[in-house]
């Protein structure tokens, strides 16, 4: 069972660090199919697995200039501010609402996820950004052609500013985000990465770390809560996230080298793959 444990947190780290979400989307599934847990541990050991994935992940990020640290320290503090009504709540919920709610938003998140992804011209290159100063000025038989093939190294692209509004946006997001959170047992990267993409308007190589700053703040209220309650596994989730720290510093190292498009489809084709699991399984056929 530790063997697979660690290949599961390998799994789920590599998810992380690649599309901004804890990895609650495939924790709690197979917590509540592979490891037999009733669905309230399941969620809560899934929080707290969440963290120190987050937070792996979020350094990676933050060395490598993938992220908005501003806009994710916002959403944290609004989502921890409203994670425990999320526990809360789940406390005095049936198990089968608890599932049928965590299926319904992820497939919710996925569907806009690859709404936007539908959106993203394939030609796009790297991060999906627009790159016509870069490949203008390394076209072929160009001045800057032979001064780019110098073996100075590329400088990263300047992050954008952040603006008030941005941060005020950020901070409401984080807090509903919290509440589904709290309540469903997943770090709300499921919601924070989509509503960043839509309403913030940023593209999913700054996305992705931004919203892992956000989810390993906002999940400490909730994994408090929960294991102050008996809620959490402590052995299953130790034994996950040894394999989810190393995974999720690994994959977001090369985040920056895989398309805007590839990032937004591949997911949403796991958020739906995750909520089928679920529904199918509240249903009883697995």
């Amino acid at each position: 069972m530790i063997a697979a444990s660690l290949a599961v947190g390998l799994f789920v780290g590599v998810l992380s660090g690649l599309l901004g979400i804890g990895g609650g989307t495939i924790l709690v599934p197979v917590l509540k199919l592979g490891y037999a847990l009733e669905p309230i541990v399941s969620t809560a050991t899934s929080m707290f697995t969440i963290i120190p994935t987050s937070v792996s992940g979020a350094i990676t990020h933050v060395r490598h200039k993938t992220c908005l640290p501003k806009l994710g320290v916002a959403a944290g503090v609004g989502g921890a501010i409203t994670s425990p009504v999320g526990v809360w709540l789940a406390t005095r919920s049936e198990d089968w609402m608890i599932m049928v709610a965590a299926a319904c938003v992820i497939a919710y998140s996925a569907v806009t996820m690859l709404q936007k992804a539908l959106a993203v011209p394939k030609a796009g290159k790297g991060s999906g950004e627009p790159a016509a100063e870069g490949e203008a000025a390394s076209a072929p038989g160009t001045a800057a052609s032979e001064s780019a093939a110098a073996p100075a190294p590329v400088a990263a692209p300047a992050l954008p500013r952040v603006t008030t509004r941005q941060i005020v946006l950020a901070f409401l997001i984080g807090m509903v985000a919290g509440v589904a959170s709290g309540y469903v047992g997943l770090g709300g990267g499921f919601l924070i990465v989509p509503m960043l993409v839509t309403f913030v308007g940023l593209p999913m190589r700054l996305t992705s770390g931004t919203s892992l700053i956000s989810v390993m703040i906002l999940a400490v209220p909730g994994v408090v809560y929960q294991g102050m309650l008996g809620n959490v596994d402590w052995i299953a989730g130790i034994a996950i996230a040894c394999g989810s720290i190393p995974g999720a510093a690994l994959s977001a190292r090369y985040i920056t080298k895989i398309p805007e498009r590839a990032l937004r489809l591949a997911f949403g084709c796991f958020l739906l793959v995750a909520a089928a699991l679920l529904l199918v399984d509240q249903a009883g056929v697995i």
